[in-house]
């Protein structure tokens, strides 16, 4: 039986286990120039060190405006490679692997001045009006997509993700109650997110997995359903997208979260729909803290990885408290300083 805890290959990514560090913002830029600290590091190289197999870290911003908050990693410079490097050698050390998330928070950014859009809708009434994307900023933001991933491929990560959901830039474009276009953006509401994975896919190495992480629902009235977002991943798969991060909402007043009635493995038959509907690997994620429940989604063939979030900002140690909860904890998964601390130590 597969299990959380046989290896798993993707073309040259290869896990030790399917526990997945889904990304999260930790919103811990000092300097606002989007370069990763000292907390960063603690933060990564702590959860491969609590055995996690595959790390990815939060979106980072492939333009200075396209951060959520100023205070949120940026991947749009140079400068900025030197300190992924850091974090990506420290998680390669205790055995786990780390992509990097590529985003742009499109209106959803915070701090911008204004933020920019495929149209001028803005989030709600609170937030600001954005600045409609010219086709030549379209072409910017595409180049600026690829750079971030060179730099991505250089700083050491293992692969990237591109972030086409909870209401940022790319499900923006792809979303018919964000894309009022009446240029060719509007007419094929794909055809941006299409030219970034494109674009991304041209600068990573051919063995290197490209993942995308996409709203497979939005929780608001008029919006899309999975069949809709079925038809949106199988352009982006066809245009080099090799494993689907399945997740949902985000245009509206439910994000990420789910929402009030979410419950434990909510978003699982959504991924389940999008690997049978693609036969294209996925990683569920939502609500999945429970070792059973987790170890079930693999076992039952529902996902090839399942992501662990907010749990696993509880327990930097969830992976090996899960092994240990679900037969014992392989001696060898457990770094040496530590050995006295496992329950199951005979």
């Amino acid at each position: 039986m597969t299990d959380l805890f046989k290896p798993y290959e993707l073309k040259a990514l290869v896990l030790k286990n399917r526990i997945v560090m889904p990304p999260m913002c930790q919103y811990a830029v000092h300097k606002q120039d989007g370069i990763p600290n000292d907390w960063h590091f603690v933060h990564y190289v702590s959860r491969a060190v609590g055995g996690t197999g595959f790390i990815i870290v939060e979106m980072s911003g492939v333009h200075p405006d396209g951060r959520i908050t100023n205070h949120d990693t940026g991947i749009w410079s140079d400068d900025q490679i030197a300190a992924y490097r850091k974090i990506t050698d420290g998680v390669h050390t205790y055995g786990a692997k780390i992509a990097i998330q590529l985003g742009h928070a499109g209106r959803k950014a915070l701090d911008a001045e204004p933020p920019v859009a495929p149209s001028a809708i803005p989030f709600d009434e609170k937030s600001k009006i954005p600045q409609a994307l010219s086709k030549e900023e379209i072409a910017e933001l595409v180049l600026a997509y690829r750079e971030g991933a060179r730099r991505a491929v250089e700083a050491g990560f293992d692969t990237v993700e591109i972030h086409g959901a909870h209401g940022y830039l790319i499900h923006q474009f792809h979303s018919p109650l964000t894309n009022v276009r009446e240029d060719e953006y509007g007419a094929d509401l794909a055809l941006f997110g299409e030219q970034v994975v494109q674009a991304v896919r041209e600068v990573l190495p051919a063995e290197m997995p490209l993942l995308m992480r996409v709203s497979a629902k939005e929780y608001v009235e008029g919006g899309y359903d999975e069949a809709y977002a079925l038809d949106i991943c199988r352009r982006y798969k066809d245009a080099g997208v090799d494993m689907f991060h399945v997740s949902s909402g985000g245009e509206g007043p439910v994000g990420s979260n789910g929402g009030p009635n979410a419950g434990p493995a909510y978003q699982v038959d959504l991924a389940e729909y999008i690997r049978s509907g693609l036969q294209v690997p996925v990683i569920a994620v939502g609500r999945l803290e429970n070792y059973a429940e987790a170890q079930s989604v693999v076992a039952e063939e529902k996902a090839e990885l399942v992501a662990i979030g907010r749990a696993m900002l509880s327990d930097p140690y969830w992976a090996l408290h899960a092994e240990e909860a679900l037969g014992g904890v392989d001696q060898a998964n457990v770094p040496k300083p530590y050995e006295r601390g496992v329950w199951n130590r005979k």
